[in-house]
């Protein structure tokens, strides 16, 4: 009994978690190999949105924060 290598899987996965890491390094994310794939994460989330549009959404939705005085 043999266990079947499926190159394509293992290159996309990895390919996957460089493009991952790239991103929280340019976009000022922690980066963490467990939110890789990881539903209803912040940080995959974010991902995800960069890679539909291209650019990340405010955290802060454009507003100014309110610093206690």
């Amino acid at each position: 009994m043999s266990i079947e290598f499926n190159r394509a899987a293992y290159e996309r996965i990895f390919a996957d978690l460089e493009s991952f890491k790239e991103f929280c390094r340019f976009e000022g994310f922690i980066f963490n190999e467990k939110n890789l794939y990881k539903k209803g994460d912040n940080v995959w989330e974010a991902y995800q949105g960069w890679k539909k549009t291209g650019r990340v959404r405010p955290r802060n939705n454009n507003k100014r924060r309110n610093f206690k005085k």
